[in-house]
């Protein structure tokens, strides 16, 4: 018996209804993109794993996955290795590619390698797919699209403000009520200064980055078995448990981490952020969020993360400053700023509360029943005008029976179809069914072409 064919754990396959509802998100995305004036670009797939290793942190190095080098992958392993099992030297021997965890990396090193072809400040958007070896659960999937949208060249807050319009523009479109959580990684740096572990910010902010995940409780446990000592998870809890409005918290945080300057630099950054907003007529609620942490290390000022306000789903776009991330190729100090909408997720949110618009699934608006050779004959100079008009149209391959014709039309949810016969042609003339009420009506091709292009 033939083995049943099978996809990896993680991934999906998508068939054409998915893929119009999908091709609907990115064009809705990519017309908000261009109307900023961002361009696109593309990269690899596969990037060199001396350009991913260490940019994710020790967590998401874990979850690149490596690609063997082709040929003999083996002839540089000793016995000694494969004895030692030591998995970090063994992976550089055998692999020096890795599928790209992330848009914003690749980025950079497509910034520095292309610099002097680029006028900065680079605006650009991409959208391709990523692929990051997790668990795999609703929401979260092995290889899903990312829609990033990144400035660099440039620290003006400007940017930060303009990618919170591009969120708002994008969500309106789409029909997604959503909040944006706001916060800045300096303020997050001059927390672990005021509770005395400054040198722990990492650990710091990757565990609380898990607290809509895990609970507080968890976040504590883990902070101590990271070896943050007890008396600085302490003097954290108020810190986590901040409320009220932005303003109130940023006056609380403000007392609480007075003696860091770069603390005090973040809350600056932020009640600029906050005093642009007040300029533009937003959909999206900004919220500050003091407990988001965005557990990417390279980080360093704003990060913004957003969330579907009428579904139980994870982050569905996230992003921030980065002020140096050229520097690892390279190219010290050109600042960034950016952030990622995640398709996969859009999707599955749009899908649970039907947001689809009909429209969108639907890829042939006009299907011409095939009644034999004079009738084809006949109705293939009108698809011709329909198709230059732009209107999608199609016509069955043979004349078979109009019940299996009806079922194919019916099946692709084709809302208007045109019946051809002797009496049509005697006349010069073409019948226009209207799938979803019934109604017929006798009109001329010219007619046709007309009705179709005010639907």
């Amino acid at each position: 018996m033939a083995q049943k064919p099978s996809i990896p754990k993680g991934t999906r396959d998508f068939g054409p209804e998915q893929m119009s509802k999908r091709n609907y998100i990115f064009d809705t995305i990519r017309s908000v993109f261009k109307l900023y004036g961002f361009q696109p670009i593309e990269t690899p797939a596969m990037e060199n794993l001396s350009t991913l290793m260490g940019k994710y942190g020790e967590e998401g190095d874990k979850l690149l996955f490596k690609v063997l080098n082709s040929g003999d992958f083996t002839k540089k392993v000793s016995d000694e290795d494969f004895s030692q099992r030591h998995i970090p030297k063994l992976t550089n021997k055998v692999s020096e590619k890795g599928l790209r965890y992330d848009l914003t990396v690749p980025f950079a090193r497509y910034v520095v390698q292309h610099r002097n072809e680029i006028s900065f400040p680079f605006k650009r958007f991409q959208i391709q797919p990523v692929w990051r070896a997790d668990r795999p659960q609703r929401g979260r999937y092995r290889e899903f699209y990312q829609c990033d949208v990144d400035v660099v060249g440039s620290d003006s807050l400007m940017n930060e403000v303009e990618l919170i319009q591009i969120v708002d523009e994008v969500y309106h479109r789409l029909g997604i009520n959503t909040v944006i959580k706001l916060n800045n990684r300096k303020v997050l740096a001059g927390i672990a200064e005021t509770i005395g572990a400054a040198d722990r910010i990492i650990d710091i902010t990757v565990a609380i980055d898990k607290l809509d995940k895990i609970g507080l409780e968890n976040v504590n446990k883990e902070l101590v078995e990271k070896g943050i000592a007890e008396e600085a998870v302490e003097k954290l809890q108020p810190i986590l448990m901040l409320s009220g409005s932005n303003e109130e918290k940023l006056s609380q945080i403000e007392m609480v981490i007075a003696a860091s300057e770069v603390g005090m630099k973040g809350v600056e950054e932020l009640r600029e952020i906050f005093s642009y907003l007040t300029h533009f007529d937003l959909d999206v609620e900004v919220e500050l969020d003091l407990t988001l942490a965005r557990g990417l290390n390279y980080y360093t000022g704003a990060i913004f993360e957003v969330k579907a306000k009428d579904a139980v789903m994870g982050s569905i776009t996230g992003g921030g400053r980065y002020d140096d991330l050229t520097g690892i190729f390279g190219l010290k100090d050109v600042s960034g700023v950016g952030i990622s909408f995640g398709a996969d997720r859009i999707y599955d949110v749009m899908e649970s509360l039907d947001l689809f618009p009909k429209e969108s699934i639907t890829t042939t608006q006009v299907f011409f029943v095939n009644f034999g050779k004079a009738e084809e004959n006949y109705c293939l100079p009108i698809l011709s005008k329909l198709r230059k008009a732009g209107i999608s149209s199609e016509i069955f391959g043979t004349s078979a029976k109009m019940k299996k014709q009806m079922t194919y039309a019916n099946a692709k949810g084709i809302p208007f179809v045109v019946l051809v016969g002797e009496s049509e042609m005697e006349a010069g003339m073409v019948t226009l069914k209207n799938m979803e009420s019934g109604e017929q009506k006798q009109i001329t091709p010219e007619q046709l072409v007309e009705v179709l292009s005010s639907k």
